[in-house]
């Protein structure tokens, strides 16, 4: 592995982080001006922002000819989100789990994660299946909208409304630029990590690719409880996992149809990704009813290891 492949991965990475949050800040901005509801704005443009990263990460690798990349970066996404994220959040402070948390999301996120299966197992995601996600998307944030409890109605936003329109659309330009060089980058680096250590885009697109793309809400989450912030919401991760398969998966297959190569995707990654989903529930109510505490987390991050060390025997 050669100067040039660190290089594009870390300065890709940071480049694309930088990215989405431009794009996050401006695309909440301009919602604002507009004069567009809070919760509505929470629901769906900060959400699509927040994947934003891991859409064009995925959009990329397909186009690039690289699809197990572009698949993998789904599943080693929502992998992460909970074995990786959730599990180091929650190992230095216990999180009060509410009940839409197994009434809505956790549903939700299962049955993306049941019809991710479905859609794969004959080896591609045609342009069809990719429209059918994105409708499934649409429907999900409309009930999820309008079934909002109201206590969650009130969405801090901590934007700020000010300033001219010009300059939240040259932000937002920005942002789309360096999404666009970030991911190029990155995409690079990780195909060129692949060739260079002889293995699979699958295992760079599980591991380096995925909690790359998952560095911003491990922040985010590490910096709230830190600042002894107790509303760190498991709904968020969720959430995450959701539009990932919905959205990113979606729009990436809708662009491009994605062809399955390597078949370990469909054997196992795939089960993995909804091992760690279907974990969550037993966990919220034991041992401790709807708290996530240390004892969970230190369970969830030995089963994510075991699988990441798995992948590289």
């Amino acid at each position: 592995m050669d100067f040039n492949t660190i290089s594009l991965l870390f300065f890709g990475l940071i480049v694309l982080i930088i990215g989405g949050n431009l794009l996050l800040k401006a695309s909440v901005s301009i919602s604002l001006k507009f004069g567009i509801p809070k919760l509505l704005i929470g629901m769906t443009v900060v959400s699509l922002a927040t994947s934003a990263p891991e859409l064009i990460v995925s959009i990329k690798s397909a186009l690039k000819g690289s699809p197990d990349l572009a698949i993998s970066n789904v599943l080693g996404s929502n992998i992460a989100n909970l074995g990786l994220v959730l599990a180091i959040t929650i190992l230095f402070s216990p999180i009060n789990i509410s009940k839409s948390i197994y009434r809505k999301e956790w549903p939700i996120m299962m049955f993306s994660s049941l019809y991710f299966l479905f859609v794969i197992l004959d080896g591609v995601i045609t342009r069809i299946e990719g429209g059918v996600l994105v409708c499934l998307l649409i429907i999900t944030l409309s009930v999820l909208i309008k079934f909002r409890d109201k206590s969650e109605i009130e969405l801090e936003l901590d934007f700020e409304k000010k300033g001219s329109i010009i300059k939240s659309l040259i932000i937002l330009i920005l942002g789309g630029i360096f999404l666009f060089y970030g991911s190029e980058w990155f995409v690079d680096g990780a195909i060129s990590l692949a060739n260079s250590f002889g293995i699979s885009e699958r295992i760079i697109g599980i591991t380096v690719v995925s909690v790359g793309t998952s560095i911003p809400e491990l922040v985010t989450s590490l910096v709230a409880v830190l600042n002894k912030e107790k509303s760190i919401s498991l709904g968020n991760l969720l959430g995450s996992n959701i539009f990932n398969v919905f959205a990113v998966l979606g729009f990436t297959s809708f662009v491009t149809p994605i062809y399955i190569i390597d078949q370990n995707i469909i054997s196992f990654d795939i089960y993995i990704m909804i091992f760690f989903a279907a974990i969550v529930l037993p966990l919220i109510f034991f041992p401790k009813k709807n708290i996530l505490g240390r004892k969970e987390g230190l369970i969830i991050l030995v089963f994510y290891s075991l699988y990441v060390v798995n992948l590289f025997q």
